[in-house]
C-alpha cells in the first residue's frame, strides 16, 4: 500500500496538478466553448504542439484554417490569437476594463523582476500610475519636441561613428537609441563606446525577449518548479533566471541612485526621473518613478534598434525608396544643413517610410499578452477568468483586407492623394490596445524618424560587393518577443562630396564636445 508519505514531492505535484487540470477541462466544458483551433490531447492540451520558432508564422497558418479566432490551451491554460483588428479592438479598446491585464509569468515577472515594470506589472493602481508618470513627460508629439536637441546630437554622433565602422552598425544603433532614452529618462551622457549603462540596458532589453517569448520557460506553465533549489541538476533554468534578475535590478538601480545623488548634490540635470522625483516625497512614489523610468530606459530603446535596424535592411532591399526619400530631404532641406526634427511636417515621404516600417516587420510581432480579469461572453463564445489574448500584428500588418500586396515594402500606401485613402497606420496595432497602449509612442517616432532622415541625408546604403559578387542579405528574422533582422553586410558611403564635406564638418564638432 502506497501511503502519502512514501510519495515524493514531485509526485505530489503531480497528483494535485492533474486534480487541478481535470476540473479546469470539466468546468470549461460546462460553461461553454472557446474559438476554434488545433486539436489537444487530455491535460497537455497542445503542448507538444507549439511552435519553438518564429510563432507569429505558425499562428498566422493556424488562422487560415480556423479564422480569425484561434484558440488553444496548454496544461489548461485556456490562449485565444486575435488575427484580426476588429477582434482586437473589440475586446482589448472596447472592453478594455476586463482586458488590460497581464499574465503571471513566474520567471520573467517574479524571478526575473519585470512584473514591477509597467510592461508586465498587473493592471491595477500601481499600473496606472506608471502611465500617469510616463503620459505627462512625453506623450504627446508636442511635449518630445523639446528633446529634438537630444535626438540630433546623438543621431548625429551616430553617423560620424558608422562613417568609420559601418561593420559595427548593430552597436551604433545600440548605442545611439541607448543615449537617446538615458538622456531624456536620466539626464546622463553616454561618452565612449563602451558604456556601463548602455551594456546594463542591452542586457535587460535581451533578457526580456528571450524570457517572455511563448513557451520559453517551462516554470511559467507549471509554478511549482519555483520550489526546485537553484543548485539541483536540471535547473539551469533557475539559475539563469537569478542572473537576469541581477541585471533587471542594475537596470532599475544604477542609474536611480545616481540621479539621487546629484540631486542631493544639487547637480542633477533635467529629466524624467529627477523632474518626476520632485513632485512626492513618499517611498511609494519613488519607486513607482524608478520603475516607470526603468521601462523607458530598457524597452524604449530595444524596440528602437530593432526598428532601425530594419531601416537598414529595407533601404538596401528597395533603393527606389531610398532613393524617393533622398530626393525628397534634398528638396526640402537642401545639402547644406541635417534635417532637423522642425522638417518633419515638410517630409511626408519620410514620415510615411518610417511608418511602412512598423508594418513591415513589426519590432513585436505578436505584441504583449494580456489577461482576462473575470468570465466575459463574445460572439458565442465563453473566455473564462485568466484567459489569455495575444495578438497576431504581424498576421493583421501583412493581411490583404488591410494592404495592398502587403509583402511588398511600400511608403505610398500611407499617403493618401484624390481619392486614394492611406491604408491602415500600423501604429494603432503595433503599439498595443486599450489600457496597455505603449505610452512611449511619441519618443519611438521622434527617434525613429530622425535617424532615417539623418542617414539618408548622408548616405547612401547598399549592399556590400565582394569579389565581384553582390552580398545579399537574409530577410528572416530571429524569433523572440522583440525580433530582430539577422545581422546583414551593408555598404555605407557617403552620397556626394557635398555630404562628405558635410560629415567631415560633423566630425569636427563632435571632437569639440
Amino acid at each position: 500500500m502506497i501511503t502519502l508519505s512514501a510519495l515524493s514531492l514531485l509526485d505530489c505535484a503531480v497528483v494535485a496538478l492533474t486534480v487541478i487540470l481535470l476540473k479546469n477541462v470539466i468546468t470549461g466544458k460546462r460553461k461553454g466553448a472557446l474559438p476554434p483551433g488545433p486539436k489537444g490531447w487530455p491535460i497537455i492540451g497542445n503542448a507538444l504542439g507549439m511552435p519553438t520558432s518564429h510563432h507569429w508564422k505558425t499562428f498566422t497558418e493556424w488562422s487560415e484554417k480556423w479564422g480569425e479566432m484561434t484558440s488553444f490551451t496548454i496544461f489548461g491554460q485556456p490562449m485565444v490569437m486575435l488575427n484580426s483588428l476588429e477582434h482586437a479592438v473589440e475586446l482589448l479598446n472596447r472592453r478594455s476594463t476586463l482586458y488590460s491585464d497581464r499574465p503571471i509569468l513566474l520567471v520573467a515577472g517574479k524571478l526575473v523582476g519585470w512584473d514591477q515594470v509597467i510592461t508586465l506589472a498587473p493592471y491595477g493602481a500601481q499600473h496606472r500610475e506608471h502611465r500617469r508618470l510616463l503620459s505627462r513627460w512625453a506623450g504627446t508629439r508636442s511635449s518630445v519636441m523639446r528633446f529634438a536637441p537630444i535626438f540630433e546630437r546623438e543621431v548625429t554622433k551616430m553617423i560620424v561613428r558608422l562613417a568609420h565602422q559601418p561593420d559595427g552598425l548593430v552597436e551604433e544603433l545600440k548605442k545611439m537609441a541607448g543615449a537617446i532614452i538615458l538622456d531624456i529618462t536620466y539626464g546622463y551622457r553616454v561618452q565612449n563606446d563602451d558604456d556601463p549603462l548602455v551594456r546594463v540596458v542591452d542586457l535587460a532589453a535581451a533578457n526580456f525577449s528571450e524570457l517572455t517569448t511563448p513557451g520559453a520557460c517551462l516554470a511559467d506553465t507549471f509554478p511549482i518548479l519555483n520550489y526546485v533549489p537553484a543548485w539541483m541538476p536540471g535547473a539551469g533554468w533557475k539559475r539563469r533566471a537569478f542572473a537576469a534578475a541581477r541585471d533587471t535590478h542594475s537596470m532599475l538601480e544604477i542609474p536611480y541612485a545616481m540621479v539621487m545623488e546629484q540631486m542631493a548634490a544639487g547637480s542633477a540635470i533635467h529629466s524624467f526621473t529627477s523632474d518626476s522625483l520632485e513632485e512626492k516625497s513618499s517611498e511609494e512614489h519613488h519607486n513607482n518613478v524608478k520603475s516607470a523610468a526603468g521601462v523607458m530606459y530598457a524597452a524604449g530603446a530595444a524596440t528602437s534598434v530593432a526598428t532601425m535596424h530594419s531601416f537598414f535592411l529595407a533601404m538596401i532591399c528597395f533603393p527606389e525608396v531610398q532613393k524617393k526619400a533622398q530626393l525628397e530631404i534634398e528638396a526640402v532641406v537642401g545639402t547644406d544643413r541635417l534635417p532637423t526634427l522642425a522638417d518633419r511636417d515638410s517630409l511626408p515621404f519620410v514620415n510615411a517610410l518610417c511608418t511602412e516600417l512598423h508594418r513591415w516587420n513589426p519590432a513585436l510581432p505578436l505584441g504583449v499578452t494580456h489577461r482576462l480579469i473575470e468570465d466575459d461572453v463574445y460572439e458565442g463564445y465563453h473566455f473564462p477568468k485568466g484567459t489569455l489574448f495575444t495578438v497576431n500584428v504581424w498576421k493583421i500588418l501583412h493581411d490583404s483586407v488591410n494592404y495592398k500586396d502587403p509583402l511588398e515594402f511600400n511608403p505610398d500606401r500611407f499617403i493618401a492623394s484624390g481619392e486614394k485613402e492611406s491604408e491602415l497606420d500600423p501604429r494603432n496595432v503595433m503599439f498595443g490596445f486599450g489600457r496597455r497602449v505603449c505610452t512611449g509612442i511619441h519618443l519611438a517616432d521622434a527617434t525613429l524618424f530622425m535617424a532615417c532622415t539623418r542617414t539618408l541625408a548622408i548616405f547612401n546604403l547598399s549592399k556590400p560587393i565582394e569579389n565581384g559578387r553582390v552580398i545579399e542579405p537574409v530577410v528572416e528574422y530571429q524569433t523572440g518577443t522583440i525580433s530582430h533582422p539577422p545581422l546583414f553586410k551593408c555598404a555605407i558611403t557617403p552620397r556626394s562630396a557635398k555630404a562628405e564635406a558635410l560629415l567631415h564638418s560633423l566630425e569636427v564638432e563632435a571632437l569639440q564636445e
